[in-house]
């Protein structure tokens, strides 16, 4: 079974960091998905891609990973972009 662990960001709908330190682990599924016939949403039987387990530490959830079988691949964050503008930049 595969997974992938990577670090939660910061939700653009808050300005507060939290919860942004945590590292996810998702697994993903061997079966295909198929789309429904009502909805036409893609979608499979398979509920490990509905499972998220948070960690605190990047070294916690690959020792998760470890115990329990799971190849997993550690996504790296991605980079900081930080973009200076002054306030009179709105105007111009």
């Amino acid at each position: 079974m595969q997974a992938r662990i990577y670090q939660q960001g910061k939700p653009a709908t808050q300005s507060g960091r939290a919860r942004a330190n945590r590292f996810i682990l998702e697994q993903e599924s061997d079966r295909p998905k198929r789309p429904d016939p009502l909805m036409g949403w893609a979608g499979g039987a398979d509920t490990v891609e509905q499972v998220r387990l948070s960690f605190p530490t990047l070294e916690a959830a690959l020792a998760y990973a470890r115990a329990h079988g799971i190849d997993a691949e550690v996504v790296p964050p991605p980079r900081k972009r930080l973009i200076l503008r002054s306030y009179a930049d709105n105007f111009r």
